[in-house]
């Protein structure tokens, strides 16, 4: 029995097609089940006072009461400033040591170089329950609690960062290395003059990670800081009180304060992608 040339090509064409729509259909159903809770913290932050815990999916109505609650309770511009400027400490600090790190990794061969880096990405799989006494006994003796540099300090290095870079690293053309080294550029101006500009975009799609990263963080910053208007997961725990909690002005200040991360990872998501994805030079 033999097979129709034409036909063959025809059903691997249709199978294939199955196939990309089957994937995307689940993927649509995983982004609409990831949605699901941000949709409802929004649904239940425009719902009135009195129908905040109701159980209906849509709202009976909608109102900014919650809104004007959370604004009253909680000083939402100072928690957000407060908050994006510790991400941003954080995640400048562990891109530079990370960038640091990565090049004297990918650029240099030396003896225990493998064994050396595995030790050092094994520190990603400490517990940060282990550490964490050490560095809080470190603060306090420094007079750093309740302060920003409290929170920044202890996280100033990111295995996983090193890791992400030094693939980026090992990719690079090392005949441009040797061409700053013959032109008699020391490591660290090549580092800045000729290895940085090459990798904007896996240093920017790193920055973003690391920023959502410390944005989202919410033990440390709680242990270390106590005022509720220091960073925005402070400030949500104060909500929290032994009379009850106002489940309304929770979701709505929840809301406000996702506003400024989602809006950075709706506008630079493909960077965000691309740290994953993309190995090497274009």
């Amino acid at each position: 029995m033999t097979t129709d040339p034409i036909t063959q090509p025809a059903n691997g064409l249709r199978t294939r097609r199955f196939e990309a729509v089957g994937g995307h259909l689940v993927l649509a159903a995983i982004a609409v089940f990831s949605l699901v809770p941000i949709i409802w913290m929004y649904l239940t932050a425009l719902r009135p006072r009195d129908d905040v815990l109701g159980q209906s999916v849509l709202p009976t109505g909608i109102s900014l009461d919650n809104l004007r609650a959370a604004a009253h309770l909680l000083p939402l511009g100072s928690l957000i400033g407060n908050t994006a400027l510790m991400a941003a400490g954080v995640a400048a600090c562990q891109l530079f040591t990370a960038l640091l790190a990565s090049y004297a990794f990918g650029r240099w061969r030396f003896r225990g170089e493998r064994v050396l880096f595995l030790v050092f990405v094994a520190t990603w799989l400490v517990p940060f329950q282990v550490t964490m006494l050490p560095n809080y006994v470190m603060l306090s003796d420094l007079g750093w609690l309740n302060t920003l540099t409290g929170v920044i300090v202890p996280q100033i290095t990111a295995p996983f960062a090193v890791l992400l870079l030094r693939q980026h690293m090992r990719s690079f053309p090392r005949e441009l290395l040797d061409a700053a080294r013959m032109d008699g550029r020391s490591h660290w101006n090549t580092l800045w003059t000729v290895v940085v500009p090459s990798l904007r975009g896996p240093l920017a799609a790193l920055a973003i990670l690391l920023f959502v990263t410390a944005w989202n963080e919410y033990f440390w910053p709680l242990l270390v800081l106590s005022r509720p208007d220091s960073v925005v997961q402070i400030g949500l725990r104060s909500l929290i009180t032994e009379t009850g909690t106002d489940y309304g002005a929770m979701m709505a200040a929840a809301g406000a304060l996702c506003l400024p991360i989602l809006a950075v990872y709706i506008l630079l998501q493909r960077q965000v992608v691309n740290a994953f994805v993309r190995s090497g030079l274009k």
